[in-house]
């Protein structure tokens, strides 16, 4: 006889967590589900749309696209964004495509012309005594006005008037990268990958550790884990295992620790250690902080003081911004990532490599990446093994004999918050009840335990 997991009330949601370490699969392709998230969910929530050096001047835009919308980003004179839905008010042209700089004059529709200033309101209609009054009031034929804010580095979009504030939603993982100084860092590399998955399974290969022994096995470094039960410890031996640790995230991640970083950390290879690993660990790990914090500092770069982020618990290896947002710092760098539905089994992930510069220093061309294929033999090691499962899990799951995800309370109780949240927006739910839960799913979701969200 089986135990039976205990229900939860439910939300009026198709296919909704009934069971909390429960996901029905059909979450993950179903039709009406995705069409669901389409009008409940990607329409209520801020959306990074890009980085900021990405339009590093004035008047320079960018649009983004997700399902089938296109927003205009634009960077103003002040450094901000202001944002605007890429149709046109005559006929619906999207106005601009890809990315650019506008002259002063402003966006000029290349279908018939009508025209409009950098803040979206329209300056001319050709041919305009051909129009009927009441087409051409003035209230109504700007450009549609998008929410918009720059926070740490990039610019982000909200197509909900009613929406709170941007800080408000992204709470608590806002609070943590300001201290990482995430506005001081810009991005290296930008590569894409269209992934034959559903975005939230997409996402969530990312959202637990439990997975890391068995797919990634180049991280398997005998030695980096302490003896137990009095056993010797042998510090050098143990430092040695640490730098293969480092070179290994390094190259297999195209730089999730920086290069420099794992310079800086050879340096460090002859430093005399106690024999205790309790006292070992701690110490090699201050002295590494300080010494990329130094090297830093040194070059002119803007960096946080790595232990002070340690002490004060901001140390996390992941930080998740609901909700398609990642961002993993580690040392002086960062990786980031990005999730759009490109269908109910299609996604495009992105991935940026971040890292610190001079605050004098040009910022670096940040070309629009070419997307590549989950199998392109030009990923990085770290990612490919990712990839190399996803497609096999969305075929997997279509399984006729396969139900639901069961997930584990402790190592994948992030999934599950995520998806309780979801299922929030699906419902309706009105921002006052949705904003507790926002702070329990923007955090580090590695070894996150299954929470109460309040619905």
């Amino acid at each position: 006889m089986t135990s039976e997991a205990p229900k939860r009330p439910t939300l009026s949601v198709p296919f909704a967590m009934e069971h909390p370490d429960r996901a029905r699969k059909e979450r993950y392709y179903d039709a009406e589900f995705y069409r669901l998230e389409t009008e409940q969910l990607w329409p209520r929530v801020w959306q990074m749309a890009c980085r900021l050096e990405q339009i590093p001047e004035p008047n320079d835009f960018i649009t983004y696209e997700f399902l089938d919308q296109s927003v205009i980003v634009l960077r103003t004179g002040d450094g901000g964004v202001r944002a605007f839905q890429n149709a046109c008010r005559h006929r619906g042209v999207q106005i601009v495509e890809g990315r650019g700089s506008l002259k002063s004059s402003g966006f000029t529709c290349p279908f018939h012309g009508w025209c409009y200033g950098v803040d979206g309101a329209n300056t001319a209609v050709t041919q305009s005594r051909s129009f009927a009054e009441h087409n051409l009031d003035p209230d109504d034929i700007n450009l549609a006005s998008v929410r918009s804010e720059a926070w740490g580095g990039c610019a982000w979009i909200n197509l909900d008037l009613e929406a709170p504030p941007l800080r408000q939603c992204i709470e608590p993982f806002a609070t943590v990268f300001d201290a990482w100084k995430l506005e001081s860092m810009r991005a290296e590399w930008w590569y894409a990958c269209r992934l034959p998955v559903n975005w939230k399974l997409a996402m969530e290969a990312f959202m637990e550790q439990y997975h890391v022994l068995e797919t990634h096995p180049q991280l398997r470094i005998p030695g980096r884990i302490p003896p137990r039960d009095g056993k010797p410890f042998d510090p050098q031996a143990w430092i040695d295992s640490e730098l293969q640790y480092l070179h290994a995230m390094s190259d297999g991640m195209a730089g999730m620790v920086h290069a420099s970083d794992v310079g800086t950390a050879e340096g460090l290879r002859t430093m005399e250690l106690p024999v205790d690993p309790v006292a070992a660990i701690p110490m090699w790990n201050r002295a590494l902080n300080d010494a990329v914090v130094e090297w830093h500092e040194s070059a002119g770069h803007d960096v946080p003081d790595l232990n002070a982020l340690e002490r004060d618990g901001l140390n996390e290896p992941m930080g998740h911004c609901f909700p398609h947002f990642f961002v993993l710092p580690m040392y002086s760098s960062a990786s980031s990532y990005r999730f759009r539905p490109l269908g109910p089994e299609e996604t495009l992930m992105e991935l940026w490599s971040l890292t610190r510069f001079a605050s004098d220093s040009e910022p670096v061309p940040l070309p629009t990446p070419e997307v590549w294929e989950c199998d392109d033999p030009r990923w990085p090691p770290i990612p490919a093994q990712d990839f190399s499962n996803l497609p096999r899990q969305q075929r997997g799951l279509h399984a006729k004999g396969f139900e639901y995800m069961r997930l584990s309370e402790r190592a994948e109780g992030g999934l599950s918050n995520f998806e309780r949240v979801v299922d929030g927006f699906l419902a309706g739910l009105p921002y006052e009840r949705l904003l507790p839960a926002l702070r329990s799913v923007n955090v580090n979701p590695l070894e996150m335990p299954i929470v109460d969200l309040g619905f």
